[in-house]
């Protein structure tokens, strides 16, 4: 299941983003699963974990400052408008 959760990542488009709530949902499986399939993912510039949001479209903090300014850096190269650490609707698949 881990396999088939990152290989979606890579059916994301570059200006879509999805949240954990989506992916787990896609795949009926316990939320943690998808965080920790995020976590642990060995591959990130493969598999785009930083395209991936909590439910309410927010960017949230998830480990260090650094780590969080990067993933609104990708994203924003990607095309996806943030405005106050939230994700516009339109950019979510």
């Amino acid at each position: 299941m881990k396999q088939a959760i990152l290989d979606y990542l890579l059916t994301i488009p570059k200006w879509k983003v999805t949240t954990y709530k989506n992916i787990w949902l896609k795949f009926s499986v316990h939320p943690r699963k998808v965080s920790q399939t995020m976590r642990y993912n060995k591959f990130p510039e493969i598999y785009p974990c930083y395209k991936v949001i909590s439910a309410n479209w927010k960017i949230s903090w998830y480990n260090l400052k650094r780590w969080v300014e990067e993933k609104i850096e990708k994203l924003q190269k990607d095309w996806v408008e943030i405005i106050n650490w939230v994700i516009d609707k339109k950019f979510i698949v």
